[in-house]
């Protein structure tokens, strides 16, 4: 290929890790939107912070890596590892000083409503007396100084763990000698934020930041020497696990081998306090050799604390959303029995709008029914004190078969995952790690009943994790049903992944790394062809990530024969819509707003015999190639027709809707002239907006 048509090509696409430093960007843009309640505003500043973190140690180590070991091929974006990492960090640099201005003007409106974050000097006498006391008694007992020099290496510092970098100069020596140096952690263990002892007669909350706190009495741990200046520092280190299956004979002890290791990751980002002293920057990146991912923060570091802040305050609902009441799916509400209703008709419920409440009463009643037979079911992230695993362990007790594959490799949550494991295991219950190299992303459960006319198969498919807590924060999509197909199928994909087994031919799933790309790619090129033929053809997809080369090339080729297609993309988007003779028939819209946009939902035209499928899977290589994800199809037309209002509401948002430009940038969506405002998830709260009465039988 000539290098001109590598140049032209690479023009086609947009980088993936820019596309998300983009989407950390319209995050941001939530915190910065004063139509934001104002507490709401202090929880997505958060997790700016908390994407950002994640992003520095997987994607960004990665990039590191390849510069590290020479490597100089471009992407299919047209960028090399070096030119990629002097972008992120560009864009980065530039995102992190807007949430820092963003935090300080969110500071004064708090101020405004009485909650204040002051500085230890601010504070009257009684305020500091007991602050002192406080630091006395319970934070000085679990510091550790920790001293540098020639006999005392450079301790551990842990990956995102707060630091103070202290310089000191030995009482009676000379001020030009060069300083001691010295780090202490600050105790992630106790509160990041003090609250402040009231003042007489004043209603104001106040707080003092732990860090401050022990800056202001440095000198306790540090007898017989002057400290020259005390500043915070957090280091990033590279999270991303290596699993070594194919040699492990027990992933589950491979994996907490790596989580041990994952402390000693290779450096990737130094964050430090604005004005840090000189020499203690120079101990640093000579330490951790990092020279060119350094932040300087006009702030306090790690804004993560902000989260916990806003949702403990007492008294401040007012500056949050309403709390959203999940209704109860009406076709389950006043059934005695979910077995008999799912026996007559499917049923699809929409998180948070809907209950999670109906898949955990799902599971439990399967847990109890003494006519269940079977339960099988996968697990990617579950909640703290899931109800889901108490009902697993009993239905195992009670002698049921029950068969758990959970993935020990879902990134952060590969403690709690392991700790869910050994209690199934205990239980009775058969734990499986899933297939060697492949994820199990997927989402299902299947229930093997007897009933009076014989043996049936239920299942539950749904697009989110089975976590009862995020079920309230992301919108999901899950589908009951006791379809023949779907319930064969089920049985297949659960043998397949237990056992050995050949590959299934299915009858309703697109199944990854099988087959759901290809089954993907035929339909789209199906409505190229009915385009070219005149016939209705359009394509929807609503997903968290586009970023497959082969994927985007059959939508370019696709839109070329002018199919209509709509993306809803959340996240990472490396197609380039609207570009004249590439992609004119593409729009790309993004939604932020209160809830995380989670469920994947594509419709297919198909010549007006439309075919509509819910998925785990996003358009990314890593779903279609190297994960167990599952797409199923919406057989029932009424409950087509749901997911197709789903679509639409998303479409027409134009409150909280991006339009993506060709040169990656996002524009907000704004009503037009004699246009009523629609903001799709606060409409979607109203079931009714969206929801179709199924049809019986």
């Amino acid at each position: 290929m000539k290098e001109t048509t590598i140049r032209e090509s690479a023009n086609h696409y947009l980088n993936r890790d820019l596309s998300w430093v983009e989407f950390n960007w319209r995050v941001l843009e939530e915190a910065q939107d004063v139509e934001t309640p104002l507490l709401e505003r202090v929880k997505f500043l958060s997790i700016v912070s908390s994407n950002l973190d994640e992003f520095m140690s997987v994607r960004v180590a990665g990039v590191k890596d390849q510069i590290k070991a020479g490597y100089t091929k471009k992407d299919f974006s047209g960028l090399t590892p070096v030119s990629l990492f002097k972008r992120i960090m560009k864009r980065s640099v530039k995102l992190v000083g807007e949430q820092y201005r963003v935090y300080r003007d969110i500071l004064r409106l708090l101020a405004r409503e009485g909650i204040l974050f002051t500085d230890y000097d601010d504070l009257n006498a009684s305020q500091k007396k007991q602050l002192d006391q406080y630091y006395h008694d319970i934070v000085f007992p679990v510091l550790t100084p920790m001293a540098v020099d020639q006999s005392r290496p450079f301790p551990l510092v842990h990956s995102q763990s707060l630091y103070l970098a202290v310089v000191l100069l030995k009482e009676g020596d000379d001020p030009e000698e060069e300083p001691y140096f010295a780090i202490v952690q600050v105790p992630s263990i106790l509160p990041r934020y003090i609250a402040v002892p009231t003042r007489v007669g004043s209603k104001k909350h106040e707080f003092l930041l732990l860090e401050q706190l022990i800056e202001r009495h440095i000198h306790t741990l540090f007898s017989g020497y002057l400290p020259l200046s005390v500043s915070a520092f957090r280091l990033t280190r590279n999270a991303d696990l290596t699993i070594n299956e194919e040699g492990a004979e027990d992933l589950l002890e491979e994996i907490e081998t790596q989580l041990r290791k994952r402390r000693w990751g290779a450096p990737v980002r130094l964050e430090v306090r604005k004005g840090i002293h000189p020499y203690a920057l120079e101990r640093l990146k000579d330490e951790f050799e990092i020279a060119d991912n350094i932040f300087e923060i006009d702030g306090p570091l790690d804004l993560t604390y902000f989260m916990k802040l806003a949702g403990s305050l007492d008294g401040f609902d007012h500056l949050r959303y309403e709390p959203v009441e999940s209704v109860y799916p009406a076709e389950l509400a006043d059934a005695d029995d979910v077995f008999e209703v799912l026996k007559q008709r499917d049923v699809l419920v929409c998180h948070p709008y809907e209950s999670f409440d109906a898949v955990t009463d799902f599971i439990c009643d399967a847990a109890d029914d003494p006519q269940v037979l079977a339960i099988k079911m996968t697990l990617y992230r579950v909640s703290g004190n899931s109800p889901l695993i108490q009902a697993l362990g009993r239905a195992a007790e009670s002698g049921k078969q029950v068969t758990v594959v959970v993935e020990l490799r879902a990134r952060f949550d590969e403690e709690r995952n392991i700790a869910w494991a050994r209690k199934l295991e205990q239980a009775g219950c058969h734990v499986v790690y899933g297939l060697v190299g492949l994820k199990t992303h997927a989402k299902i459960t299947l229930v093997v009943r007897r009933d009076k006319d014989g043996l049936r198969r239920y299942v539950h498919v749904g697009t989110g994790n089975y976590n009862d807590n995020t079920a309230k924060l992301y919108t999901d999509i899950g589908l009951f049903t006791s379809h023949k197909e779907i319930g064969e199928d089920a049985s297949a994909l659960f043998n397949e992944v237990t056992g050995y087994s050949a590959p299934h031919h299915w009858q309703a799933f697109g199944v990854a790394p099988a087959d759901m790309m290809e089954q993907l790619f035929g339909k789209i090129r199906r409505e190229a062809d009915n385009a070219a033929q005149g016939k209705p053809a359009r394509i929807v997809a609503k997903l968290n990530s586009l970023s497959n080369q082969q994927m985007i090339d059959e939508l370019y080729k696709a839109s070329q024969a002018g199919v209509k297609i709509d993306l809803i993309v959340r996240g990472v988007c490396c197609l380039k819509p609207g570009v004249a003779g590439l992609s004119e028939n593409v729009t790309v819209t993004s939604i932020v707003d209160r809830f995380l946009e989670h469920s994947r939902i594509f419709y297919f035209e198909n010549a007006g015999d439309a075919e509509v499928y819910i998925a785990s899977a996003d358009w990314m290589t890593r779903n279609l190639t190297r994960r167990v994800e599952l797409m199923c199809p919406v057989f029932d037309p009424e409950l087509r027709r749901s997911l197709i209002n789903i679509l639409q509401l998303n479409l027409s948002d134009n409150v909280k809707a991006r339009r993506l430009l060709p040169n990656g940038l996002y524009e907000r969506v704004r009503p037009g002239e004699g246009e009523k405002p629609l903001r799709s998830q606060f409409e979607a709260m109203d079931v009714r907006s969206w929801k179709t009465t199924a049809r019986e039988g």
